[in-house]
């Protein structure tokens, strides 16, 4: 008697094939975005060794702008701005809800958690990304269709450092007077809005504001917002560095690196306020 074979089990092999191409090319398109991250990151040293006159072109450059951005003030006045309506906005908003369940005497509390954990990182994100990012995009996709940066490596410049590295730690520099300039454009403009338009007591207001405004809701926002300044600066420099097809093909790689950077930039604040905050949200409302 002769014992038979058990059936040999066959299971389906999940390719990605089978859906086409699309989900391949988005796969390597992540793989080399971390990859081009990671290398930018990890060349940060050497770019601050050889490329340091860049570097400081660079800070000014992205600190004031150049041309008609330097006439009014370049990415510092955007930033002032759009923090200053995005604190005004939490100000409506916030003393119209609060004051439907008659506490809008917490406007102030409102000021001191939602600005500095959400609204004033994500507003200097994105003016980060809208001023800062999309030139950076544009420069280096032009840079690489008319065969710059292919010139460079010739000319033995590591492109990778020389364009992108530089571009990083500018961003870094940047990014911190302009957060402090963002998250006091924040504060004073719903201190205006709560007190002068609706009447509120500046009392009251600083009363609030002052309790729970803690110390380490600010440096931890700061820390933040230069995650968010890295995570800008490589996403954009990458579409820029990667772009192809002539003018055409840069102005898609500046829409494409915009709509990354958006989705990104809420996305680690997101996920930064859950590290942070998620197990102890560090404040007690009946104080």
């Amino acid at each position: 008697m002769t014992a038979t074979a058990a059936p040999r089990v066959r299971f389906p092999r999940a390719t990605l094939s089978r859906y086409g191409e699309a989900p391949t090319k988005l796969l390597v398109e992540i793989g080399q975005l971390i990859w081009f991250a990671l290398t930018a990151v990890r060349l940060i040293p050497f770019a601050l060794r050889r490329y340091r006159r860049e570097v400081l072109r660079m800070v000014a450059q992205m600190g004031m702008g150049t041309g008609a951005m330097a006439v009014v003030g370049g990415t510092a006045a955007i930033v002032g701005f759009i923090t200053l309506s995005a604190g005004s906005l939490v100000a409506i908003q916030g003393y119209a809800t609060l004051g439907n369940i008659g506490v809008e005497a917490f406007t102030g509390f409102l000021a001191a958690l939602v600005n500095v954990r959400f609204v004033a990182p994500v507003a200097a994100g994105q003016a980060l990304a809208a001023t800062v990012g999309a030139g950076a995009t544009a420069e280096l996709g032009a840079m690489r269709i008319s065969e710059e940066i292919d010139a460079l490596e010739v000319m033995s410049i590591r492109s990778v450092a020389f364009l992108a590295s530089t571009r990083v730690v500018a961003g870094l520099v940047v990014i911190i007077p302009l957060y402090g300039l963002a998250i006091t454009m924040a504060f004073l403009s719903q201190q205006v809005t709560t007190v002068l338009l609706y009447g509120q007591s500046i009392g009251t207001y600083n009363h609030y504001f002052h309790t729970f405004l803690r110390l380490d809701d600010v440096a931890w926002s700061f820390a933040e917002v230069l995650l968010v300044a890295v995570v800008v600066m490589t996403t954009h420099c990458y579409y820029g560095y990667t772009a192809s097809g002539g003018p055409v093909g840069v102005g898609e790689a500046v829409g494409r690196s915009m709509r990354l950077s958006l989705i990104t930039i809420v996305v680690v604040v997101v996920l930064t306020a859950m590290a942070v905050y998620g197990k102890n949200p560090n404040f007690n409302l009946t104080v």
